[in-house]
């Protein structure tokens, strides 16, 4: 009889302002040792679009947001916050 391993839940990061994306966009290209050039390559994008994504999303497109999702095999999970609070900016 052979025992099968549960499989492994992939962690979660959560996002909740422009940096902290920047940061896990960032976080998962390190992870992948990807260069920006090789996930703008993946993507369809250029080098320093991928560059301003992991520096100030906030004013990328979120069909360049995708792109760069799909270049790093990674997917959007939206929830609700349910009451917590808002910064600053409504993020």
């Amino acid at each position: 009889m052979t025992l099968k391993r549960p499989l492994k839940t992939p962690p979660l990061f959560s996002a909740a302002t422009p940096a902290q994306l920047a940061q896990v966009l960032r976080g998962f290209r390190k992870a992948a040792r990807l260069a920006q050039r090789e996930v703008a390559t993946r993507g369809g994008l250029l080098q320093k679009t991928v560059s301003a994504l992991e520096s100030d999303p906030s004013s990328s497109s979120v069909e360049t947001l995708y792109r760069l999702l799909s270049a790093l095999s990674i997917e959007l999970v939206l929830r609700s916050k349910g009451d917590a609070p808002r910064g600053p900016a409504g993020w």
